[in-house]
C-alpha cells in the first residue's frame, strides 16, 4: 500500500539499488493505511449505486419510449441463442446480431489482450479501452426475459449511455465483469 516516486513513479518490482539511487537522493514515499483504503467508495462503486437508485424509481427500461422503438421491431433473425438461467464466459466469437439504439445492427468484440471493447456496426468501429466505460446498465427484456438491453457509459452522464439491445442473458454478467473488473462485486 506504499508507492516510490524516483524520478517518476518505480515500478513494483525494482529495488532503489536497481534504480540507482545514490545516497543523498530525494525520493518521495506515498502510501495510505488499510482503514483509509477500505473506506473509500470507488467512483465506478458510486456511480453503479446510483444507477441503481435511479432504476428503483423509474418505469422499467424497456417501456420508455426511446427503447420502445427498436424493441418494437422485434428479435433480429441472426441473433445469438440465448440460455436462460446460465451464466457463461464470453464467447471467443463476437457477440453479433444485437440492435443498437438507432436500430442498426451491432457487434461486440471483447479484445482482452488490448484491454478493449470494439462495438461494431455496419459504418465503423469503435475500439474503447475497458477503463474509459464508466459502468455497465444492463436489464432483462420484458416478454423475452432470455434477453437482455444493455448500456456502456462511455461519460459522465445518462446521456453518454450506448445502448445494445437482445444480449443474450448468459452473457451479461461476463460482459460486467470483463469491462468493470471483478473487484467490483467484492
Amino acid at each position: 500500500m506504499q508507492k516510490v516516486m524516483f524520478k517518476g513513479l518505480l515500478p513494483e518490482d525494482k529495488t532503489l539499488r536497481e534504480i540507482k539511487v545514490t545516497n543523498g537522493a530525494k525520493i518521495m514515499v506515498v502510501g495510505s493505511t488499510i482503514n483509509d483504503v477500505l473506506a473509500v467508495n470507488t467512483p465506478k462503486e458510486a456511480a453503479q449505486q446510483e444507477v441503481k437508485a435511479e432504476e428503483n424509481k423509474k418505469e422499467p427500461l424497456c417501456r420508455q419510449k426511446q427503447h420502445r422503438k427498436v424493441l418494437d421491431k422485434g428479435k433480429p433473425d441472426d441473433v445469438m441463442p440465448s440460455v436462460k438461467g446460465v451464466q457463461e464466459r464470453l464467447p471467443t466469437v463476437p457477440l453479433s446480431g444485437m440492435y443498437n439504439k438507432s436500430g442498426g445492427k451491432v457487434r461486440l468484440t471483447f479484445k482482452l489482450e488490448q484491454d478493449q471493447l470494439w462495438i461494431g456496426t455496419k459504418e465503423r468501429t469503435e475500439k474503447l479501452p475497458m477503463g474509459s466505460i464508466k459502468n455497465v446498465v444492463s436489464e432483462p427484456i420484458e416478454g423475452h426475459e432470455d434477453y437482455h438491453m444493455m448500456a456502456f457509459q462511455l461519460g459522465p452522464t445518462e446521456a453518454s449511455y450506448y445502448w445494445v439491445y437482445w444480449v443474450p442473458t448468459q452473457y451479461v454478467d461476463a460482459i460486467k465483469d470483463t469491462v468493470l473488473g471483478k473487484w467490483q462485486y467484492f
